[in-house]
């Protein structure tokens, strides 16, 4: 890696393209600092009583450069998804890529029924609103606007059915994109410094590819995505 102020120059264009291309298929606005959540209806509060959540440290090789934090709320069939992520590469003391990003979801099973993010990317301002009206979904984005299938699923993570789509929904773009999911590998994994069984899958949905882990009764532990200069985006639970 260059050394002194060409590193600089050189990395800045390193994240300008290739993070921000794989951060924003990986996530909503995964990668500072984020001020609250999107707001969520409050009958949708009051409706739904239990909460899960995932809270992720994120590195790239071995620094850390942010969080992403997932908050689930559920009763029967009905969930309410808040994430939150910052992301924050410095380099010499100096700032070269931020990454902020709010997404508030509405779920009747694993049908997204409602969608509202927005997006800091390094300065560029990104948000996406969708719900499902009349048959269709309605998704409205920096893009454009679109009507897709009346159920459809973005990268739920942390729900292992979105690995059954051949097709997913970027919540900080809005794009309706291709996806291919391997079989099931079964392997370990380590959480919080200790080896557990897990299965491993391997997802590709256009330049991204990513490698996701859940244990043996389909519960998120983490995920890797290389960078193509070889880096490693990283996800460890806390």
């Amino acid at each position: 890696m260059p050394q002194g102020p060409q590193a600089v120059f050189d990395l800045t264009g390193y994240l300008r393209g290739r993070l921000s291309r794989l951060l924003s298929c990986m996530l909503p606005a995964l990668v500072v600092l984020a001020v609250g959540m999107v707001a969520i209806p409050a009958q949708a509060e009051e409706a739904l009583s239990t909460e899960r959540q995932w809270r992720f440290r994120v590195f790239l090789n071995d620094k850390e450069i942010g969080y992403h934090d997932f908050f689930l709320a559920e009763q029967g069939e009905s969930r309410v998804l808040r994430t939150v992520a910052e992301f924050e590469y410095k380099l010499l003391f100096v700032t070269l890529y931020d990454y902020a990003h709010e997404n508030s979801e509405e779920w009747q099973g694993n049908c997204l029924t409602r969608i509202e993010s927005s997006t800091d990317d390094n300065g560029e301002a990104l948000s996406v609103l969708g719900r499902q009206q009349q048959g269709t979904f309605v998704v409205q984005a920096n893009r454009g606007a679109a009507n897709l299938p009346p159920c459809v699923m973005s990268f739920a993570y942390w729900n292992p059915e979105f690995l059954k789509q051949s097709q997913l929904l970027n919540s900080q773009s809005g794009e309706y994109v291709d996806v291919r999911v391997s079989t099931p590998e079964p392997t370990e994994f380590k959480v919080h410094g200790e080896m557990r069984p897990a299965l491993s899958y391997h997802l590709a949905a256009g330049p991204l590819k990513l490698q996701l882990w859940y244990s043996m009764d389909r519960e998120w532990l983490g995920l890797e995505s290389e960078t193509k200069n070889g880096r490693m985006l990283r996800y460890e639970l806390l």
